[in-house]
């Protein structure tokens, strides 16, 4: 069984690259652009991990780690922030339960490493 991926990002563009790239490396790959897209997705179909962008229009990645880790109806699942060069400090994002962070321009081999690191199973 492939490891589920699910990216949350408001850019199509940003999606695209990260969907790319996550199947050519074998993993299952579902995109959102939204936060309650991503707790709808997330309650309906869990995946093996997120991606989360951290500056979205309805609610921060933030707020989504709370909801997420608030909500008993979702196991717990793994979210590594992505985020741009100015934005808030991994520090925040581990405060509120997030496993990883990623800065934009994303390095696509951190990337990879990071989601390996999360999900050691994959070949």
């Amino acid at each position: 069984m492939m490891d589920r991926i699910l990216v949350v990002d408001d850019i199509p563009d940003n999606s695209f690259l990260l969907q790319t790239i996550l199947e050519s490396e074998g993993y299952e790959v579902d995109v959102v652009d939204s936060e309650p897209a991503a707790l709808e997705k997330m309650e309906a179909e869990p995946p093996d991990l997120v991606l989360l962008d951290v500056m979205m229009p309805d609610m921060n990645g933030y707020e989504v780690i709370q909801r997420m880790r608030r909500n008993p109806r979702l196991p717990f699942i793994p979210v590594v922030l992505v985020t741009g060069h100015d934005q808030p400090t991994a520090a925040e994002g581990f405060d509120v339960g997030a496993d990883g962070f990623i800065r934009k321009p994303v390095d696509f081999n951190q990337l990879l490493d990071r989601v390996r690191s999360i999900l050691p199973n994959k070949d």
